[in-house]
């Protein structure tokens, strides 16, 4: 695949997942056209050599892995992690107002989201439902209106002169969307929208009445490739999508001669503490059932390594006293390591040799990134996952400008280059550790 289909691929992948649980869909779609099978947590089969195999869990994780020809307890597990989740506006349990005449509906800000690029924006609404069928049954249902459905106009500089100068957002007050205009004094019935929206989505099933929902707003404007040379790839959710795709692309693309493993949780941008987050059980007790006995687990742990995908902080040419002077990564300037003393990531020297090894056998080139010492630090599901299950880590990353905005942009050169790091990480054959 060469650059040009890569990326096609890429802003195709991001534009439909939408939300988490859309961007697991996406994936097992992807999974499944390359032979991949879906496990049943409840009865794990005997794995097969060669066998490739995923599973899910509430609809917004996935571990998908392939066995090799030898046993992974014996050659270890070649692990990558990535997140699905990104900051965002989710829809309050009782959200709807009816303001001026305008039907809005209430958000909380889900992570740490940059609020001011999501004014003026065409946005539309996604995420799983869950309704009682005509039978009485519990299911549950993704939705994505897919077209502008909303938006948050911002207040005009007429009615705030100094907004240029010192402008704030109330999360509470100032970032409610605008849905439509209503006559009346009592607003609609979400839930009756979110009725109508199921059917129209879901012909065929039945729905006696919406339960309840887990829905965000998002910017429709579609991922592209920008730049008067083509130089950047802009997109919401690049973080951490761009590492979801990568890694999936790696994983399908191996020769499965060695077992390899992708995880993207969910939950990460609000410390990952959840069933279905890095720190809660789905890796240890998948990594367990492979292993069969606590004496194989712990070989299995001993011998394997993580690479913890999450994207980077690239140097803005306008704040570049932002970053450590030697500790710049530029877009298309390759991977990023990311090293942090006090262990907000994992990485130490071990690990980062270990892949600097991989990126020089295809001529990729490796950046570092160590924040200001008088500056705060970020963390990953890198140092969650070794901290939860004992495995050396990694911390890895694209460099990307605007994170957390709800448009984002990375080197247009980049994902490609670590999916090709990522590939000859599944199809290494050697020792996972120094010796």
């Amino acid at each position: 695949m060469n650059q040009n289909e890569f990326n096609k691929e890429l802003c195709d992948f991001i534009g439909s997942a939408t939300t988490p649980f859309h961007a697991v869909a996406e994936m097992i779609r992807r999974l499944r056209a390359g032979g991949f099978v879906e496990l049943d947590e409840q009865s794990m089969p005997q794995l097969e050599a060669g066998g490739r195999y995923y599973l899910t869990r509430n609809g917004s994780s996935l571990i998908a892995f392939v066995c090799g020809r030898q046993s992974p307890p014996l050659e270890g597990m070649r692990m990558v992690g990535a997140h699905t989740d990104s900051p965002c506006l989710m829809v309050k349990p009782a959200p709807e107002k009816l303001r001026n005449g305008c039907f809005q509906l209430g958000v909380q800000v889900y992570g740490g989201a940059l609020l001011n690029p999501w004014f003026d924006r065409d946005l539309s609404l996604a995420g799983r439902v869950s309704f009682q069928s005509g039978d009485g049954q519990l299911r549950t249902a993704l939705i994505d209106y897919r077209v502008p459905v909303a938006t948050i106009p911002s207040l005009a500089i007429h009615l705030d002169r100094e907004a240029n100068k010192d402008r704030t957002v109330n999360a509470q007050t100032d970032i409610l969307p605008i849905l439509f205009q209503q006559a009346g004094e009592d607003p609609a019935d979400f839930r009756a929208l979110l009725k109508t929206r199921l059917l129209e989505e879901h012909p065929g099933c039945e729905v006696q009445q919406v339960l309840d929902f887990e829905l965000s707003f998002y910017d429709t404007q579609a991922p592209a490739v920008i730049g008067l040379q083509g130089d950047f790839i802009a997109s919401a959710r690049l973080d951490n999508l761009l590492s979801c795709f990568v890694g999936l692309q790696a994983l399908l693309q191996g020769d499965g001669a060695a077992s390899g493993l992708l995880a993207c949780n969910d939950h990460e941008e609000v410390g990952s503490l959840s069933a279905a987050g890095a720190r809660g059980p789905m890796l240890g007790s998948l990594l367990k059932r492979i292993a069969g006995s606590e004496q194989d687990y712990s070989q299995l742990i001993e011998r394997s390594l993580m690479i913890s995908a999450d994207n980077a902080h690239a140097i803005h040419p306008n704040f570049s006293d932002r970053h450590d002077e030697n500790h710049g990564p530029l877009m298309n300037r390759g991977p990023v390591i990311k090293v942090n003393a006090s262990q907000r990531y994992a990485s130490n020297s071990e690990t980062t040799g270990f892949f600097r090894m991989l990126a020089a056998a295809e001529e990729v080139p490796v950046q570092a990134f160590v924040v200001r010492s008088d500056m705060g630090c970020g963390s990953t599901i890198g140092p969650i996952t070794a901290g939860t299950t004992g495995v050396r880590t990694i911390d890895i990353g694209v460099p990307t400008l605007g994170m957390h905005s709800i448009r984002e942009t990375a080197g247009a050169r980049d994902a490609r280059d670590l999916c090709r790091v990522l590939r000859r990480f599944y199809d290494y054959r050697g020792p996972l550790s120094a010796r």
